[in-house]
């Protein structure tokens, strides 16, 4: 079975920094595309940042992160990472790990999620 755990999420002050790290059990890993997902109060889970199967797969971020997260992945260690800099109250959110392995349109994808880790940027 797969399972996907996030840690290091927490309290932090405005402009402060919190590195996410989501760790991977099974095999999937190297052939899924990682994701994170954010879910604040009262409004939809978002896409936060994206990055392919490689170690130097191509990236895409939320416009609302951009330049302040920095998604990354190690396929040798299963962990996929969150690096956030320059936190805002508007980054609190619980954010999730996602993996997603991409078939063709008859067999479709497979989909998995973490449980979540709070973030909250407040004074």
């Amino acid at each position: 079975q797969v399972q996907l755990v996030e840690s290091g999420g927490g309290l932090v002050q405005p402009g402060g920094s919190l590195r996410l790290s989501c760790a991977v059990s099974g095999s999937i890993f190297s052939k899924s595309v990682m994701g994170w997902y954010r879910q604040a109060p009262g409004k939809q889970r978002e896409l936060v940042a994206r990055i392919t199967s490689a170690n130097s797969g191509s990236t895409n971020y939320a416009d609302s992160v951009k330049g302040r997260f920095t998604i990354s992945r190690d396929n040798a260690k299963n962990t996929v990472y969150l690096q956030m800099n320059s936190l805002q109250p508007e980054d609190t959110a619980v954010y999730y790990c996602n993996a997603k392995i991409e078939y063709g349109v008859v067999r479709g994808t497979d989909d998995y999620w973490g449980q979540g880790t709070q973030v909250t940027v407040s004074s």
